[in-house]
């Protein structure tokens, strides 16, 4: 995939480093587990402390690994002095978030120089390691320069 200006040749360690300064990602147990140009995957555990009230894994949970599944992919396409801010998402849930963990891809269809546009797909995987998909997103990236307070 071909961005329309050159990605940071460090974008791995770029992502990894943001990753591990989300607060929230580690409060979930999401893990970043594969990282490459425009494609990111996280994975966490079942807990039941993120739970809805029928024991599957609560919608603001999966909306949000989503988010940064997607947010990440978008920044592993932009140059070395950008940050990321999601624009918008829509999620669509197909199936109820039950199994022993759950991968969150993320994953950009259109780069662009500002706008980047993502699609996210979540997984839930059972005790024999069966993956099925239990939700989507498309969401809309938006590539900040010069603020201070969003730096990769």
């Amino acid at each position: 995939m071909k961005a329309a200006r050159d990605i940071d040749p460090n974008y791995q360690d770029r992502v990894r480093t943001s990753f591990a300064r989300q607060e929230f990602m580690r409060t979930i147990g999401a893990a970043l587990t594969r990282v490459s140009p425009g494609m990111i995957e996280l994975e966490m555990p079942f807990a039941s402390s993120l739970t809805q009230q029928h024991g599957f894994l609560h919608a603001g949970v999966v909306s949000a690994a989503l988010d940064s599944a997607c947010g990440f992919a978008a920044l592993s396409m932009m140059p070395a002095n950008a940050g990321v801010l999601t624009i918008e998402f829509k999620v669509n849930l197909l199936a109820p978030g039950k199994g022993m963990r759950f991968i969150f891809r993320g994953e950009v269809t259109k780069p662009g120089r500002t706008i980047l546009v993502t699609d996210g797909r979540a997984y839930a995987v059972d005790a024999d390691g069966e993956a099925a998909m239990i939700a989507t997103m498309t969401a809309t990236m938006m590539t900040i320069v010069g603020r201070d307070e969003v730096k990769d």
